[in-house]
């Protein structure tokens, strides 16, 4: 990745943000081409959201777009064919963050701890994750998550078990951070408002947060991105140009600093949009029909 250290150091934001788009393209398809981390995977096609019954075939074709270029991916469910993400993902040699969807429905969520438990024994985890921003959105107490937790890791014992949500919610609840075998944070200056010229201190600044409240404990930004299109939230603007900066920053600061970023997100997903606003269906590398956005002009 020598293509990303201007004078033998790291990027700051300021170093390329007066790069031209054939610039940072070709920056983009140096870092990408070279392999990241990890990357969120939804196999979601147009006229599907979650609910929608996911088959091994459709996983298996976005799976296969992007196996070249990532060493993880994570999954956010373990029902509805989503249990079939990690299976595929062994078949590519990529590795697994493998997440059960905790919500306020019990029945739901002893349903999908099971799938999670079970793929788990399979051997198609790597590393287990219980639940995703349950205590943002208040669908759980902090006691019931912990109870969950700890009932996965009793049945997984030789797996590493997390839990994901904003960074700052491991300092605002230290018992998650003591019962997790590893840090799973969220960080997205783009959803605080941060204008792009600042998102790439501000991002080091989320992970020092997490890391003070894992002490000690490996922590990985288990999801971070930029939007290309949609409404600007605050001073964050969704663009290509600031997609491509955001990109390039974090995964220069990555390897500088050994940092382990599962980037949000695959492709995009038209669901999103209920629930985030037009934003919402733009986060993807690759757009709804597979086709790589960035570096390609």
């Amino acid at each position: 990745m020598g293509i990303l250290h201007a004078r033998g150091g790291i990027l700051t934001d300021n170093a390329i943000i007066n790069y031209d788009q054939d610039k940072l393209d070709s920056m983009f398809m140096a870092v990408l081409n070279d392999g990241i981390y990890g990357i969120s995977f939804s196999a979601y096609m147009e006229n599907q959201k979650p609910g929608s019954q996911l088959s091994y075939e459709q996983i298996d074709e976005r799976m296969k777009i992007l196996s070249s270029y990532v060493k993880w991916v994570r999954s956010f469910s373990c029902v509805d064919g989503n249990e079939y993400i990690p299976e595929v993902a062994r078949k590519y040699g990529i590795s697994t963050l493998v997440g059960a969807w905790l919500g306020n429905d019990k029945e739901k969520n002893e349903t999908e701890i099971k799938s999670l438990i079970d793929v788990a024994k399979k051997g198609y985890a790597d590393i287990v994750a219980v639940g995703n921003e349950v205590l943002l959105r208040g669908d759980l107490t902090e006691e019931e998550l912990i109870d969950h937790i700890i009932r996965v890791k009793k049945e997984v014992p030789d797996k590493p078990v997390g839990y994901v949500d904003a960074y700052y919610k491991f300092a605002a609840h230290p018992r998650i951070s003591e019962v997790c075998d590893v840090i799973l944070a969220n960080c997205y200056p783009f959803w605080e408002g941060i204008p792009i010229e600042h998102s790439f201190v501000y991002l080091k600044q989320m992970y020092q947060i997490a890391s003070n409240a894992a002490k000690c404990k490996k922590v990985i930004i288990s999801e971070t991105g930029w939007p290309n299109r949609g409404s600007s939230e605050r001073g964050a603007e969704p663009s290509y140009i600031n997609a491509l900066r955001y990109f390039i920053n974090a995964y220069s600061w990555a390897e500088e600093e050994k940092i382990d970023i599962i980037y949000f997100s695959s492709f995009d997903e038209q669901w999103k949009i209920a629930a985030e606003g037009d934003v919402g269906a733009y986060w993807g590398l690759w757009d709804k029909d597979g086709k790589l956005k960035y570096g390609q002009h």
